[in-house]
């Protein structure tokens, strides 16, 4: 395994130690669609307004491509097809918004207007459906809907839910655009596009009505075919402006849907901040009730058996003339209380040193290296002490991944080094052995990734088979 380049195992911003990716992937074959890469069928993944990933709007892209290539596609009709019925759609939901206000100003003398008019910001969901799915016309990827599901049961709690949401306001907005520029600029373009078919058919229908006196310009008659061709040319270029105004008109709404109607990242981001500062304090909370145990340890059973240990050597003195046997038996007892205190001790010592608190991390990292089965080369360089969390979070990872090298490595030699790097704590631990560490097979990595994750940090791991390993630890020490 390799570090962070995409071949190895890494553990990321997340803390989760999972096998390393190349940064790309290759888009499936077929992607592009009919239209090429830039068609309906296959847009570009790129980021949108918001900030929150979302499709190029593929229709501009198409516009870009030159006039033979954009004017003989299929691009034009879809604009068109996506024109009409959002204009269709657009001027029924203006004539329901004008009902449902004059229904709410007149009803509201009897006091039932209220709620009709408080109710009407719910318009914009159903209205932000539909147009999400109008969106397939012209573009393959649709916004997600941005809601989050209500909590709840009861209908009050819905509708408090509901307007409580971003999404809910930016749809609205959405539909009022619809109804009324959408659809209005639809409109136009539409006409634009009639009464151009209507010049280009002009000398057709001028020949087939001959010797009907036809009138384009009212009070000039068109006296026969030839003179109505001008007529068609300039029938030609109106439909040749109304597809380009159609494709631009479209881009516009198609990025106006992915601005108001996609999910926004900043919900994200907040639920994100919130679980950090929580998963924050549920280590501060835990570090305090740490503490406490190694005090409790410390100041009540480890004073308990130093006494005990002191009462049975006085026994021992008293025992050891008239009772010999009594006086072994006793200080065999002496010795399991050692040993016990001992025990206690070095439970103390794991669950918070002493040393970490009063001299800092590099200090405690010396001391665990003293204590190791294996040689430790410690050096840990820092300008100042760290934050207590940062601290013991560094400590307890040296001290679980000197362990796993003890029990899995097969190690002569064990580097630490450690330093501050633009406020984050740097933690090098080497070992020569054996190599082949995996994340996957429960040697302790991934718990160590684990408790990174609490502080943002990560793990980076390089095992190759044969040696040497490497973890890498990076803890930001800012709040």
């Amino acid at each position: 395994m390799s570090l962070a380049d995409g071949a190895g195992t890494t553990a990321g911003a997340d803390g989760t130690a999972v096998p390393g990716r190349c940064a790309g992937a290759a888009r499936a074959a077929g992607a592009d669609g009919p239209d090429g890469p830039d068609g309906p069928d296959g847009p570009d993944a790129v980021n949108a307004p918001d900030g929150s990933a979302g499709p190029a709007v593929a229709v501009r892209r198409a516009l870009g491509r030159g006039p033979a290539a954009f004017l003989f596609s299929t691009w034009p009709l879809r604009c068109w097809l996506h024109l009409l019925v959002g204009a269709l759609f657009g001027l029924g939901l203006l004539s329901a918004l004008a009902v449902l206000v004059s229904l709410g100003i007149l009803l509201s003398v009897v006091g039932v207007g209220l709620p009709v008019l408080a109710c009407l910001p719910l318009l914009g969901i159903p209205v932000a459906r539909v147009e999400r799915c109008r969106l397939r016309l012209v573009q393959r990827v649709r916004p997600a809907d941005p809601h989050a599901p209500a909590p709840g049961d009861g209908l009050r709690r819905r509708l408090r839910h509901r307007f409580s949401e971003r999404a809910t306001w930016r749809e609205l907005a959405y539909a009022a655009l619809l109804a009324v520029v959408f659809a209005g600029a639809g409109l136009a373009v539409l006409a634009l596009l009639a009464f151009s078919c209507l010049l280009v058919a002009s000398p057709v229908v001028v020949w087939a009505l001959a010797p009907e006196t036809v009138m384009i310009v009212p009070g000039r008659a068109v006296p026969g075919p030839l003179a109505a061709v001008p007529f068609g040319l300039a029938g030609l270029a109106g439909v040749v402006l109304s597809a380009y105004a159609a494709g631009w008109l479209t881009a516009g709404q198609v990025w106006t849907a992915w601005f108001l109607l996609a999910p926004r990242r900043e919900s994200e981001d907040r639920q994100v901040i919130e679980l950090t500062r929580s998963r924050a304090r549920l280590a501060d909370a835990f570090e305090a009730e740490r503490r406490r145990i190694e005090r409790d340890l410390h100041d009540g059973a480890q004073q308990q058996l130093v006494a005990l240990t002191m009462t049975l050597g006085l026994a021992e003195m008293e025992l050891r003339d008239t009772c010999p046997e009594a006086a072994a038996l006793v200080a065999r007892g002496r010795a399991e209380a050692r040993r016990a205190l001992d025990q206690l001790r070095d439970l103390v010592r794991g669950i918070h040193p002493q040393v970490l608190t009063d001299h800092g991390l590099a200090a405690a990292v010396a001391e665990v290296a003293q204590r190791s089965p294996i040689p430790v080369e410690a050096e840990v360089d820092l300008p100042r002490r760290l934050p207590p969390l940062v601290e013991a979070t560094a400590y307890f990872t040296v001290t679980e991944a000197l362990a796993n090298a003890a029990k899995h490595s097969g190690a002569a030699l064990i580097e630490v080094t450690g330093r501050l790097v633009d406020d984050r704590l740097i933690l090098m631990i080497i070992d020569d052995g054996r190599g082949g560490a995996d994340p996957a097979a429960g040697t302790g990595l991934s718990g160590l990734a684990d408790r990174l994750a609490i502080l943002r940090g990560r793990l980076l791991v390089s095992s190759p088979v044969g040696g040497p390993t490497q973890l890498r630890v990076e803890v930001p020490c800012s709040a």
